[in-house]
Order: C-alpha cells, then sequence, then structure tokens
C-alpha cells in the first residue's frame, strides 16, 4: 500500500493560527514507527499540474493563486495568508490524491487501496478557496481519473464532518462522479450546496446513530453509483473532543466508520484512494490518532498478506 505525503513542503503560518500543520509529519512519524510500512511505502508525489488543475478549476482563480494576485477577501476566506510555499504544498498535496488514485486502480483485485496522508480539501471551489481548501484534491483526482481513461463511474464519500461543497459544486456537470456528503447539519459551511447525496446529522450525533446513517448511505452510493473507485475522505473531525466538529464520534467509532467504508469497497471490489481531510482537536495527538487508525485499518482491510494491527486508543 503506497503512502504518499508532502508534509516537508511547510506552509508557513503565523503563531497561534487554528490550523494544526503538524498533524501531518506527527502522522507519518508515527506510520513509520508502527511495524506496518517499510521507507519505500512512503512517496512525495509530483506537484499537480496545471492541466490537471484547471479540470476542476478556472484559469483565472489558478493564475491568481500562482501570481500572489488573490484579493484580500479571497485570502480570508482560504484562511491561509498566501505565499509561493502555500502554492506549492497545495499543488503537492493535489498530487498525492491523483497519485493515491493511480496507484489503487492499477492494482488488480478489489483489495487495491493507496492513501494521502493529507489532502480532502473539499471547500475549494470552481474559481474561489474555502475554509483552508485552496485546490480541490478529489475533484481535480477524479476528472483526471475519467480524463486519463482510468475509471468511468468514481464515488466520492466524504465523511468529514463538514459538507465538501466545493466538491458539489465542481462535479455537479459531471454525473459518472458521485458525491456523497454525511455531515453536521448546523457546522460550516453554513450555504450547504447539493451534492448527489447528503446526509445531514445533528448536534451531538453518537456512534450509533452515525454508523446506522453510514450504512444507509453506503448502500445509496453503491447501488446508484456502482464505481469504479471510491475516493474517502476520513475525515477526524467528527471526534466529539473536536474544536471544529459539533458531533460525538468517540475513537474507535471512527475506526469502525473506516472499517464499514473500506469493507464495502473491498465486498464490491472497489479500488479506493483514501485522503484525511479535517481534524482539529486538542490535543493534537488525539487527531494524529484517527488518521493512524484509519491507514491502519486501510492496510488491514484492504492490502493483502499483512498483520491486523489494533485500533489505538
Amino acid at each position: 500500500m503506497k503512502l504518499y505525503y508532502a508534509d516537508h513542503f511547510v506552509l508557513p503560518l503565523p503563531a497561534g493560527h487554528r490550523f494544526p500543520m503538524e498533524k501531518y509529519s506527527r502522522l507519518r512519524a508515527r506510520l513509520l514507527e508502527c511495524g506496518l510500512f517499510g521507507a519505500d511505502d512512503f512517496h512525495v508525489p509530483a506537484a499537480a499540474s496545471d492541466a490537471e488543475i484547471l479540470r476542476a478549476h478556472d484559469a483565472g482563480y489558478l493564475q491568481r493563486v500562482i501570481d500572489g494576485t488573490l484579493e484580500a477577501a479571497e485570502v480570508r476566506r482560504i484562511g491561509f495568508p498566501w505565499s509561493a510555499a502555500m502554492v506549492e504544498r497545495s499543488r503537492r498535496s493535489a498530487g498525492a490524491t491523483l497519485a493515491a488514485c493511480r496507484s489503487a486502480l492499477a492494482r488488480e483485485g478489489g483489495r487495491a487501496c493507496a492513501a494521502n496522508l493529507a489532502g480532502g480539501t473539499h471547500h475549494a471551489h470552481r474559481d474561489f478557496g474555502s475554509g483552508f481548501c485552496v485546490f480541490n484534491d478529489a475533484a481535480i483526482a477524479a476528472l483526471a481519473m475519467q480524463a486519463e481513461g482510468r475509471a468511468g463511474r468514481i464515488a466520492i464519500i466524504d465523511c468529514d464532518v463538514h459538507q465538501g461543497d466545493g466538491s458539489a459544486t465542481i462535479l455537479a456537470s459531471a454525473p459518472e462522479v458521485f458525491t456523497c456528503s454525511l455531515h453536521g447539519a448546523r457546522n460550516f459551511p453554513f450555504r450547504k450546496q447539493a451534492s448527489d447525496l447528503d446526509i445531514e446529522l445533528p448536534d451531538d450525533t453518537g456512534d450509533d446513530a452515525y454508523l446506522t446513517a453510514l450504512d444507509e448511505a453506503l448502500d445509496i452510493v453503491f447501488s446508484r453509483a456502482r464505481p469504479e473507485l471510491v475516493i474517502y475522505l476520513a475525515g477526524a473531525d467528527p471526534y466529539a473532543g473536536d474544536r471544529l466538529g459539533r458531533l460525538a464520534l468517540s475513537i474507535e467509532g471512527l475506526a469502525a466508520r473506516d472499517e464499514r467504508v473500506l469493507g464495502t469497497c473491498r465486498a464490491a471490489g472497489v479500488p479506493v484512494a483514501v485522503a484525511m481531510a479535517g481534524g482539529y482537536a486538542q490535543p493534537i495527538d488525539d487527531t494524529v490518532t484517527i488518521h493512524f487508525n484509519t491507514v491502519t485499518t486501510a492496510v488491514r482491510i484492504m492490502a493483502p498478506a499483512t498483520l491486523p494491527c489494533p485500533v489505538s486508543p
């Protein structure tokens, strides 16, 4: 199972910024230490090209990002100060999901999986960024897989606590990409968009209610979309201890979520590319544990000839 990372392309943030950038390097370090992976399982992705980005994004927006000519309001909406490093990191993060999709689709059989150890930037719209998202990696990757003839029918299963509004709008005109978002009804973005399937959950939804809703959503996705590839956004932010979450899942409940999604893909023989998406817990190690469990669950369920790896407490 190939893991793609870009945490060494550091996005410089001011002191006190609430985005937990260090979670990515901590996740990679923990995966290296756990014994399931060797150094050659970790790969630095190529940066997403202009041509790949432009399938999902407006040319004017891309040029303003590259040139650093975004208006002040656009920068505030993204939530990151502009820098050349921001542009490079955003390209690399999108490139990681592209690489994960290609890797998963290159494998034969129903246990093919690869992961972006970041990504899930689903609030980026065609002509603007938002909510810590510059380029929409899932949309870029889905449209690339179609353009390259690697997959026709694709499902994005978005389990970040925030609705995948950018994915919904970018892919509304791509009928063979099915967008499913399972998210908090009263959370950001406050103006929701129409995914192919939206499951809205009330504040304080816990493990049992969440998993019931997820099972229903998975039944719909696989019966309606019949995907040849799944892009799974495994957000850590439905966690009860997440500062921006408003739901109440336990770490064990989130691991069960991952097992449900990945197990359904395995049973259907569908390759999976996993992206980490959001996570804002304090302490940050809780977020890292949730992401770690997602990746090791993917290995246990999807990758052949690996040992079971227990859920971290």
